[in-house]
């Protein structure tokens, strides 16, 4: 249905009842324009971590399910409370739970996906409804359980509605106008983007972009969902993330991105024999454990050393999994690092220009910035570096590649 729009609101949107007023007025302009609303909310800015809180001073070792149970609570409370008020107002409106839809997912307590959404439940439920406010974040697997989508799940979440009712826009309303060239905090200079494509906006994201989740983004662009970001405060026009055009080609460099959140693992003098490799990161696998950056060093005498990154929470698991490798894989020394960061050039423009890495490098080298790790891909080059040096990174690259970007 075409005369649908799906807008999502994050938690900072919804934290009390001013900001919740400023919300229905949004919701208000599509509606005067003849579109259906979906309204996907997140919980309250701050009530899930309370909520998680909680569970840890109840219980040692919370159950998953249960766990997902709780922080789902969250979601329930603010398309409640927005029900409520936009009855008030006079909107023939009705709050969504997940399980209610349902938002189908797997079994992955804290970090499930989605595995189908009954549109043509949500259209039925349209007939006598102009808005449905949906929880965000939450499903329901096939043992009838509450899950969650992680982080930021709220964003998939509106998506996938979205895909599923071939809404003809999704909007995601946050505090921030839109997506930059990189993180305005860390660089004065960051300038708003108006279209991204896509891939860009996958890479950013996975790079630590924190505007959107990743699995929202590989949402839309599975199923062709025009994406617009912008602010819930602001009538200003933010950022639409659609498909790939020839503009954006034009353009060498979209974004520079970077992200803290990394930890580098040494293995030294490994045996280096067919299916090493394997027996290091099959373990780490099985543990849903995500490896980033991989280099291996060419072979002394039989050996070699293996370098890897992962998320820094799964630092001191990893090393464990490692350790218990040691009468397998024969390595000399295990070493671990957690005082580096990941810094990013992303740009689909790459693909048709030369010398990225180049100009990448050279600008590091002139900051006297070493480069410990360097992964590429075709639209993107990371150099994984010292965290403390990660502000004056992201300054010199976006300097570099961006420094007479023009927005339009």
């Amino acid at each position: 249905m075409k005369n649908i729009v799906v807008q999502k609101f994050g938690g900072t949107s919804v934290r009390n009842l001013e900001c919740m007023k400023q919300v229905l007025n949004n919701v208000r302009r599509p509606l005067a324009e003849g579109s259906k609303v979906i309204v996907v909310l997140s919980a309250m800015a701050g009530e899930t971590n309370r909520l998680l809180a909680l569970a840890k001073e109840w219980s040692a070792t919370p159950d998953a399910a249960e766990l997902d149970s709780l922080v789902s609570t969250g979601e329930q409370i603010s398309v409640a409370l927005f029900a409520m008020m936009a009855k008030d107002q006079g909107l023939r409106a009705r709050s969504l739970l997940g399980f209610q839809i349902p938002i189908v997912s797997n079994a992955s307590y804290g970090k499930a996906r989605i595995e189908s959404i009954d549109g043509a439940r949500i259209t039925e439920m349209l007939k006598d409804n102009d808005v449905l406010v949906v929880a965000g974040f939450q499903g329901v697997n096939e043992h009838a359980r509450i899950t969650t989508l992680g982080r930021g799940g709220s964003d998939t979440s509106a998506v996938a509605v979205a895909a599923a009712l071939d809404a003809r826009m999704c909007e995601i309303y946050t505090d921030v106008p839109g997506v930059f060239t990189t993180d305005p905090n860390m660089c004065a200079d960051a300038k708003k983007i108006d279209r991204i494509s896509y891939d860009e906006m996958l890479e950013m994201a996975s790079m630590g972009a924190k505007v959107l989740q990743i699995r929202s983004v590989e949402f839309a662009k599975k199923y062709n969902v025009t994406v617009h970001v912008r602010s819930t405060f602001s009538d200003e026009p933010g950022t639409i993330v659609t498909q790939e055009d020839a503009n954006m080609e034009a353009v060498q460099v979209a974004g520079v991105a970077y992200d803290k959140d990394q930890a580098q693992i040494t293995l030294v003098g490994v045996l280096d024999e067919p299916g090493v490799c394997a027996s290091v990161f099959t373990p780490i696998a099985e543990r849903k454990i995500l490896v980033d950056m991989i280099v291996q060093n060419p072979s002394r005498e039989g050996r070699t050393d293996i370098t890897f990154t992962v998320p820094r929470a799964d630092l001191d698991q990893t090393l464990k999994l490692m350790e218990g490798l040691m009468p397998e894989i024969g390595y000399k020394a295990l070493l671990s690092d957690k005082s580096v960061s990941k810094v990013s050039v992303i740009g689909v423009g790459m693909r048709n220009h030369s010398g990225v890495a180049a100009q990448a490098f050279r600008a590091l080298r002139d900051e006297n910035i070493n480069i410990l790790m360097i992964s590429t891909s075709e639209i993107k080059l990371s150099c994984l570096i010292e965290d403390k040096y990660t502000e004056l990174a992201v300054r010199t690259l976006h300097q570099t590649f961006l420094g007479q970007y023009q927005v339009g």
